[in-house]
């Protein structure tokens, strides 16, 4: 984390504009630029914009019949820092820094649509019960040339050429965009990211960082979140274009966010170590858990029309619903390994989701699998696909139902937010769903 905001700021000389931005439902960072000479209004005393912003759709527009709007005179909400402060923003060329916010009522309480907010309170049930999640992710994403009508993987700098196939694991496609990798990682260390190992990946111009384990799911989901914005903008700096969406190519794997996590308790020991392989009873639970509310997390983990491209059969993509010991192919995984680093990788969310609420949602739910000691169904083996499973929905309108209607959600998300979550995915489903598939890539390109 940086220092004090303030203190940030005069130790920064250099820095001559700021933005001041929380995220809304759909990751977007939403909020103002500011002189940096101005900026200690926002440290001090936070600053002001109304609560219907973070529930906008993915365009930016307003949510119709949503009763943040007119029903309440479209009111104001509180915005302070979060714990993160400043942050520095190497996209642009003129030194700048970033200030992540959270929203809050007039009255000093957290406002409940606000994923952020959302992920907190799942924290603080586990401290509750004395026990803090250590969560990594794995972000994926595509570089692309946008520059034409059809999307093309970018010509290698170093060689002028563009590769016509995803190249697993290769070094040579790692160092032909060794520049922008070097500037990546250099702004990963100025913002505090703790990115780790960079692979090729499947897809056409795929590439996946995976961040390093950290004791704070809310610093994890704030490194997601901000390592999204940073691709994005290097990326453009490069020349070419940075995309989280779930699926750009047809005919190529699409792109996920894999959380791994473990739980440990108030002596700093692993919960889900029994000192053997098949890890403990509680790691059990918490496998139950999150299978049990899957199907009806998959709005979360699946939130535009284009994230239902990946979830298909073969695709390097979960589609049923259950879990084993080193397999790819399930949607929950155990990965081998040292007893002690025990843990759950969950593999069903896109690149293109919120990581606030992606994580809470993983977290509530593996929770909810531990307080009430839930068994689940034994492990598979074998193809995943080739399985009769329980399957994640394949389509978006099952999802926003399921998700608007679901027992195992309440138990994370207030209804505040699903309420909102709801509203606002119906409003895009009734817009997206008359764009062609050309116009749903040009949409979600940029803005996921």
């Amino acid at each position: 984390m940086s220092a004090d905001p303030a203190t940030w700021l005069r130790s920064h000389p250099e820095v001559r504009s700021v933005r001041v931005a929380a995220s809304d439902l759909n990751g977007v960072a939403r909020g103002k630029r500011v002189p940096a000479r101005f900026a200690d209004k926002a440290v001090d005393g936070g600053t002001r914009f109304p609560l219907s912003v973070l529930n906008l759709d993915i365009r930016g527009e307003d949510i119709e019949g949503s009763p943040l709007v007119y029903a309440q005179g479209d009111a104001d909400g509180v915005l302070k820092p979060t714990e993160r402060g400043f942050v520095p923003m190497p996209w642009l060329d003129t030194p700048s820094a970033l200030l992540p916010l959270w929203m809050y009522h007039e009255d000093g309480t957290a406002f409940d649509g606000d994923p952020r907010h959302a992920l907190a309170d799942v924290v603080k049930r586990y401290a509750a019960l004395g026990l803090t999640p250590v969560v990594a992710m794995e972000l994926e994403f595509f570089l692309i040339d946008d520059s034409k009508k059809t999307l093309r993987i970018p010509a290698s700098p170093r060689s002028g050429k563009r590769h016509k196939a995803g190249e697993i694991l290769s070094i040579r496609v790692l160092d032909q965009f060794d520049d922008f990798f070097s500037d990546l990682y250099d702004a990963c260390e100025a913002m505090d990211i703790p990115a780790d190992t960079t692979i090729s990946e499947a897809g056409l111009g795929q590439f996946e960082i995976n961040m390093m384990h950290v004791d704070d799911p809310l610093k994890a989901a704030d490194d997601a979140w901000l390592f999204k914005m940073l691709v994005k903008g290097l990326a453009r700096r490069n020349g070419f274009a940075a995309s989280f969406m779930a699926k750009p190519y047809d005919g190529y794997a699409g792109s996920g966010m894999h959380t791994h996590f473990s739980v440990i308790d108030a002596n700093g020991q692993n919960v889900f170590d029994n000192g053997g392989p098949d890890g403990s009873d509680v790691l059990r639970h918490a496998i139950a858990g999150c299978l049990d509310a899957m199907p009806d997390s998959t709005l979360v983990f699946a939130p535009h029309a284009n994230s239902y491209d990946r979830l298909v059969p073969n695709a390097h993509a979960p589609t049923g619903v259950a879990w084993a010991y080193e397999n790819r192919t399930a949607a929950i995984r155990v990965p081998s390994g040292a007893p002690v680093a025990r843990r759950i990788e969950h593999r069903v969310a896109g690149g293109d989701v919120n990581p606030y609420l992606s994580l809470a949602a993983i977290l509530g739910a593996a929770l909810s699998g531990i307080e009430e000691k839930r068994t689940p169904p034994a492990p598979i083996t074998g193809n995943a696909y080739a399985h009769d499973l329980p399957q994640i929905p394949t389509n978006w309108t099952d999802a926003i139902d399921r998700f608007e209607n679901s027992a195992e959600i309440a138990k994370i998300f207030s209804p505040g937010l699903i309420r909102n979550m709801t509203l606002t995915k119906r409003q895009e489903l009734g817009f997206v769903s008359d764009l062609s598939a050309e116009e749903q890539v040009a949409l979600y390109l940029d803005a996921v």
